[in-house]
């Protein structure tokens, strides 16, 4: 199941112009605040309806301002989830959950409560009102009752922002979970790079209104040119698997030809992790550094280097576990006499990598 979005609206500010095809799996709309992000996923859910558009979902037409096709929000079968769970104070868990069940069309696919309940971790919790859980606790309920009426296409408008660190660590790997069990297309939006880099299958990077680029992840995430959340939170994706836990708290893992170290993590020997590397925790050399605290040496090459509007410049290392990037002063650039094609080293310490940054 897919979504296909083509929406030009005027808002306070700036014109909103977008288009773009949403793959099964987690589509993360990211960009700044104020990029147009909650008024497209608005225009799908139907709350806002566009000067000029279209929206489908696996081929029905939700709208379509050509044809004058403006199907109401309350027969587009899409689930929502806001950042505040809103669930009903009176109701238990259990009533929360099947509360949407009553939305759901009697012909349509719905999920297995019991699968659902299991999924989200939070069988525990079915006797208990709102009230008495934590903020991730109430989201994911919010997400197993949008999940329970059948949607087509599950809507998040930035689920983890009212969320500490904590609650933000807890929720994560449920999301997960969602992304990699459930057959439900979901459109995801945030502004944070540590859950792009964690979830999505598919990214839509948006500055002012309009789309910059598309793509994987990884891809989107590791072009110097795609910063819509600020230059501190541009970074890579890795893709590794697991090789060994060691007694002293590291997690061995492999990203090509390369060994990592990593503060250690849950999964097991043989999974697969998704790894997001922060630019300005990665230092470059031009030759192998000896005698060094950090763990984490990996050789590599300059692709690309883009100069920034003060000393700084960000560099795109192709390495055989995928690219990284380094912020760097131009100043070490010419120390080193790195340019695009030169032989590098790219040095990572192991305690600057996240547990947040670190993803099944």
């Amino acid at each position: 199941m897919t979504l296909s979005v083509a929406i030009r609206h005027q808002l306070p500010g700036f014109a909103l112009d977008v288009r773009f095809d949403a793959p099964p799996g987690v589509t993360v709309l990211f960009g700044r605040s104020g990029s147009g992000k909650t008024s497209i996923v608005n225009a799908v859910a139907g709350l806002l309806r566009p000067d000029d558009g279209r929206v489908a979902v696996d081929g029905d037409v939700l709208l379509d301002t050509a044809r004058n096709v403006w199907m109401p929000p309350h027969r587009r079968r899409l689930g929502y989830v806001f950042q505040e769970a809103r669930l009903f104070p009176h109701m238990t868990v259990r009533q929360n959950l099947l509360y949407g069940r009553w939305f759901a069309p009697r012909n349509a696919r719905a999920e297995d409560p019991d699968h659902v309940i299991d999924m989200l971790g939070i069988v525990h919790l079915l006797g208990r009102r709102p009230a008495a859980l934590s903020g991730g606790e109430r989201q994911r309920v919010a997400i197993g009752r949008a999940l329970l009426a059948a949607p087509r296409l599950i809507l998040a408008d930035e689920p983890l922002a009212a969320l500490d660190d904590a609650r933000k660590s807890e929720i994560l790997p449920y999301l997960e979970r969602l992304r990699d069990e459930v057959a439900i297309p979901i459109l995801y939006v945030t502004h944070s790079a540590a859950e792009v880099a964690r979830l999505a299958t598919s990214v839509v990077a948006l500055q002012d209104g309009r789309v910059i680029r598309q793509g994987p992840a990884a891809e989107v995430l590791a072009d110097p040119g795609v910063a819509p959340a600020g230059i501190r939170a541009v970074g890579a994706v890795l893709t590794a698997q697991v090789v060994a836990h060691h007694a002293d708290g590291l997690t061995e893992v492999r990203a090509g030809s390369d060994t990592l170290f990593l503060p250690h993590v849950p999964q097991t020997a043989g999974d697969t992790l998704r790894i997001r590397i922060a630019a300005q925790e990665v230092i470059l050399a031009s030759k192998r550094p000896e005698g060094l605290s950090a763990l984490n040496i990996v050789e590599g090459e300059v692709h690309s280097i883009r100069p920034g509007s003060g000393p700084g410049a960000l560099v795109s290392v192709h390495c055989s576990g995928g690219t990284l990037l380094a912020r760097v002063t131009q100043r070490s650039l010419a120390t080193l006499g790195l340019a695009e094609g030169s032989k590098c080293f790219a040095v990572i310490k192991t305690v600057a990598i996240a547990p947040e940054d670190i993803g099944g």
